[in-house]
């Protein structure tokens, strides 16, 4: 008696990533944040827009939509979403978290950035 036995390789379609870190202090931040607001259903979404005194600026803020396009990397529990637009932009670009007496919020060290603007909210 023989038997036949149908293999099949399922097909796996895995969001593209993208080449922003997230330090584990920032990650820790988003965590705190998301954990006061109740809510598990969000990603950290960083982005590039038209904008500021250099030309582009940064947007860093919680969407639970995952966009056509979306690259998608995840930090010990923490989504990070980038559009497709924004991912070159943001290539090595590292997101950090300060709490000193001179700076306190998120950074974002970005090699990719030829100039910044003096408040450093935009950059070309």
């Amino acid at each position: 008696m023989s038997e036949t036995t149908a293999t099949s390789t399922p097909t796996e379609t895995t969001a593209p990533t993208h080449g922003v870190a997230l330090t584990p202090v920032a990650a820790e931040k988003v965590r705190s944040l998301l954990e006061q607001e109740g809510r598990d259903d969000l990603r950290l979404r960083v982005a590039v827009q038209p904008g500021g005194c250099s030309g582009l600026i940064y947007q860093l803020y919680f969407d639970e939509r995952t966009l056509d396009g979306d690259a998608l990397r995840d930090f010990d529990g923490v989504g990070v979403v980038v559009d497709r637009m924004s991912v070159p932009y943001l290539d090595g670009a590292t997101i950090d978290f300060a709490d000193t007496i001179e700076k306190q919020g998120f950074t974002i060290d970005n090699p990719n950035a030829a100039g910044s603007c003096a408040c450093g909210d935009s950059f070309s």
